[in-house]
C-alpha cells in the first residue's frame, strides 16, 4: 500500500494552466492514480457552476468542496450534498455596509448568483466570467440559503486591511477568504480586491474532513496541493503539503515542499514521484 491514498487539488493557480485547460499528461497522471485506488478530489473557492466546465475537463466525478469548504458538490448528481448556509441578520448587516461604503456585494447560492450594478467598468468586468448571475435591485439581494457574500473594492489598497474592516463591523463566526482578483489569470490587470464571506466551516480543511467521514482516509494519508492562502487550512493539515511554485509567498511557507507552476507538468512529477509507476 502507498503511503498516501488521496490527493486534494485547487483548480485555479493550480490544477489548471493560466489558458484555462489541464494540461494532458496532467490529466493522465491523475487518471492512472484514481484507476488504481488513489482518491482524487478537488477543493475549490468557487461555485459549482464555475467549477462544473474545470471537472467535465478533469472527467473524474468524485465530490468536490466548494465555495473554500461551504459546501461539497457531487459532479455525477449535479447537486450538493453538504451544504452551510449564512445568517440572513449576518448577510443583512453586511449588504447594508457594502451599500453605504461603495463595495460591489455578490450573494451566492446554489444555482444562483445576484449582484448589484456594477458602479464602474473595472467592477462590471470583474462579474464578466462568473457563471448564472443575476443583475438585481438591492432590495432583492437577500436570498434563501445563502452559501457566500462576495465584497468586491476599488478604494482597498491591502487585502488584509479590507478583511479587517469587514470582520470588525461582523458578529459572526464567519469564515473569511480574501485576495487580490489579479491572482486570476482572467483577471491580471485588475486592481479589485475581493472579501468572501462563508458560513462557519474549516475552509478547505473540510476536503480532508470528508475524505476521513466518508471514506476512512487520515489527513495523514493525503497531499494537498494548492498556490494560495485559502489553500493554507489543506496544505497545513495533509501528511504531504504542497505549494505551486507561482504559488502566493505566505502558502510556500507552511507548505512541506515547493513545485514548478501550474502552466507546467510539475503535478504530474509529483503524481509519478509519490505513486511510482
Amino acid at each position: 500500500m502507498h503511503e498516501f491514498e488521496a490527493i486534494i487539488l485547487d483548480l485555479d493557480g493550480t490544477l489548471i494552466e493560466d489558458g484555462g485547460g489541464i494540461r494532458p499528461r496532467v490529466r493522465r497522471a491523475l487518471h492512472r492514480i484514481s484507476d488504481a485506488g488513489v482518491h482524487v478530489m478537488v477543493a475549490t473557492g468557487r461555485s459549482e457552476q464555475s467549477a462544473a466546465p474545470a471537472i467535465e475537463d478533469l472527467q473524474i466525478l468524485n465530490p468536490m468542496v466548494i465555495y473554500n469548504g461551504a459546501a461539497v458538490y457531487c459532479p455525477s448528481s449535479r447537486s450538493l450534498i453538504e451544504e452551510r448556509n449564512l445568517d440572513l441578520q449576518h448577510l443583512d448587516q453586511l449588504l447594508h455596509y457594502a451599500e453605504t461604503h461603495d463595495l460591489l456585494p455578490v450573494v451566492m447560492c446554489a444555482g444562483s448568483k445576484r449582484a448589484l450594478s456594477p458602479r464602474s467598468e473595472a467592477l462590471n468586468y470583474a462579474l464578466h466570467d462568473m457563471k448564472a448571475i443575476e443583475i438585481v435591485h438591492p432590495d432583492q439581494m437577500r436570498i434563501d440559503r445563502p452559501i457566500r457574500l462576495s465584497l468586491f473594492s476599488e478604494r482597498h489598497q491591502d487585502t488584509q486591511q479590507f478583511a479587517d474592516e469587514i470582520r470588525a463591523i461582523s458578529d459572526s463566526d464567519a469564515y473569511f477568504t480574501w485576495f487580490p482578483l489579479n491572482l486570476l489569470p482572467s483577471h491580471r490587470d485588475s486592481s479589485l480586491l475581493v472579501v468572501d464571506v462563508q458560513p462557519p466551516c474549516e475552509g478547505k480543511k473540510e476536503a480532508l474532513r470528508f475524505l476521513q467521514q466518508h471514506h476512512g482516509i487520515s489527513p495523514e494519508r493525503c497531499v494537498a496541493v494548492g498556490d494560495a492562502t485559502n489553500d493554507s487550512p489543506m496544505v497545513e493539515l495533509a501528511g504531504l503539503g504542497v505549494a505551486m511554485g507561482n504559488a502566493m509567498e505566505e502558502l510556500k511557507k507552511v507548505a512541506d515542499r515547493v513545485i514548478g507552476a501550474n502552466d507546467t507538468d510539475a503535478i504530474a512529477d509529483l503524481v509519478d514521484e509519490v505513486w511510482i509507476q
